[in-house]
């Protein structure tokens, strides 16, 4: 199954805040996220950047409607899924590249724009 919409968590990290986002582009967005391509973001002003838990959605408004799902939920049920799939919350980035992209398209675009002013 072709995925056209992702949910994602990030963190710090120290593992202290949680970013649940959504987008049709999960590497671009990804790489946005890393780059602090929008300085005064939530993202950037703490430092989330680690990739702790992906899901993909065949529809955009399926991954909406899961992440409006899981923004209304409190820690540490986004705790328990993320313990789930990554007990060890491990930045998943190399995971989805060649789990998902077949490696090095979210790093190769974050050091593609990091000459970028």
């Amino acid at each position: 199954m072709l995925h056209s919409a992702w949910v994602y968590i990030l963190t710090n990290k120290n593992n202290t805040t949680l970013y649940v986002g959504v987008t049709n582009d999960l590497p671009t967005r990804l790489w946005e996220h890393r780059t602090m391509r929008n300085p005064r973001s939530f993202t950037a002003q703490y430092n989330l950047f680690k990739l702790i838990y992906y899901e993909g959605f065949e529809t955009v408004s399926e991954a909406v409607i899961y992440e409006k799902f899981l923004k209304g939920k409190k820690r540490q049920w986004k705790t328990d899924l993320i313990e789930k799939v990554n007990p060890e919350w491990r930045d998943l980035l190399v995971s989805f590249e060649s789990d998902i992209l077949g490696g090095g398209r979210v790093l190769a675009r974050a050091s593609e724009g990091s000459d970028a002013g």
